[in-house]
């Protein structure tokens, strides 16, 4: 993870990536270190994992609400759901992930398991392509490099379900309880969707797989020029270890990835927060109130 903190002047001064530690103890740590900085007691959190549910998978679910679920999740009824199936006829409404190893797994398995109409309808409005990036991989697809699924099942069980079924804190998820500005100045941590492929768009440096990848060190190093430019530009101080990271490409480790896609989604975060980017989701019932939003995200 990425953090920006607010200085007394009204900059932010970001730091280098870190390691996450516990999930368990993740937001009651943020919340500590920000009101030991003393200036902001509230935190954006950004999660790099989908946040909501696909419109034709709720529908055939029966699903109104993705909060009202969520915590019920993996218990009584949906005790499989975050089992990942390991064949084809396993495939449910309640036991929706698959596959659990390769193997003659395709996504046609999972579409006819869930009874929807193809692959395509298995992804959110906000997954989908547009003229400037490509399409998400399904939620409920648990293997390939683009997989997203075994994330959103650590992310739910360990940081959202715990926060909504026995709050520490003050907690709110953005779209599906307000808008941003209210819910992050009426709460200690308002948690929102980020997509880092989607943040290098945001910050003018083209949809990754278009010309570069985010997994060259050559292709990350390219861009350090322009992030450090954008960040000036928004008055935003990046730590001596940060600037150096970004120079160096964030070097050739197994992590180097997840340090730009870190650093890249806190940069858009806070190009939405002061302004240069608009806040807002559709105003939906559809998006508000099963499938979400990404943050920053305007088609």
């Amino acid at each position: 993870m990425c953090i920006a903190e607010p200085l007394e002047d009204g900059s932010l001064r970001m730091s280098a990536p870190e390691a996450v530690g516990a999930s368990d103890s993740l937001l009651r740590r943020l919340v500590d270190r920000a009101r030991t900085n003393g200036v902001s007691a509230h935190v954006l959190f950004g999660l790099d994992v989908p946040i909501g549910l696909p419109r034709a998978y709720a529908t055939k679910a029966n699903i109104e609400s993705f909060l009202d679920v969520l915590p019920r999740l993996g218990h009584g009824e949906w005790a499989d759901f975050y089992n990942v199936a390991e064949r084809p006829d396993e495939i449910s409404q309640r036991r929706p992930f698959y596959p659990m190893r390769p193997g003659g797994a395709t996504q046609k398995h999972l579409a006819d398991g869930l009874r929807v109409d193809g692959v395509a309808s298995l992804l959110r409005e906000a997954e989908c392509p547009t003229t400037t990036r490509g399409g998400a991989a399904p939620l409920f697809w648990t293997m390939g490099a683009q997989q997203v699924g075994k994330a959103a099942i650590t992310a739910w069980k360990e940081i959202l379900a715990p926060a909504l079924s026995a709050p520490a804190h003050d907690i709110a998820i953005w779209p599906f309880q307000g808008s941003l500005p209210d819910l992050v100045v009426n709460h200690e941590v308002t948690i929102a969707e980020v997509y880092p492929a989607e943040a290098c768009v945001q910050l003018g440096l083209g949809a990754p797989g278009r010309g570069w990848s985010k997994r060259s060190r050559d292709d990350r190093r390219r861009h350090e020029g322009a992030l450090a430019t954008w960040a000036t530009s928004r008055r935003v101080e990046l730590a001596p270890e940060l600037a150096a990271l970004m120079r160096d490409g964030f070097g050739e480790q197994s992590t180097s990835e997840d340090r730009f896609d870190a650093t890249v989604s806190v940069l858009s975060m806070i190009d939405v927060v002061r302004g240069h980017r608009p806040a807002a989701a559709p105003n939906r019932p559809e998006i508000r109130d099963v499938e979400g939003w990404i943050l920053g995200r305007t088609e």
